[in-house]
């Protein structure tokens, strides 16, 4: 079973910056590059953002996408 969402508001100059970071960097929509921030961020503060396990073919979208944003 999927997990529900729910709607975040942001202020509309900040998710249009968002918008220009996600054109060409391999990230499908702002939602997909967002979510991916927060995940690293919880992560960063020692938190578990998720406790799957990511198969091989989604950890190289992920360095894919990373990659395209000039991180590596």
């Amino acid at each position: 079973m999927r997990e529900s969402k729910v709607t975040v508001k942001i202020p509309r100059p900040l998710y249009r910056k968002v918008q220009q970071v996600v054109d060409g960097s391999g990230f499908n929509s702002p939602t997909d590059f967002i979510v991916f921030v927060l995940r690293d961020v919880l992560g960063e503060h020692g938190q578990q953002a998720s406790k799957e396990q990511y198969s091989e073919a989604e950890l190289e979208d992920v360095k894919r996408k990373l990659k395209n944003l000039g991180y590596l």
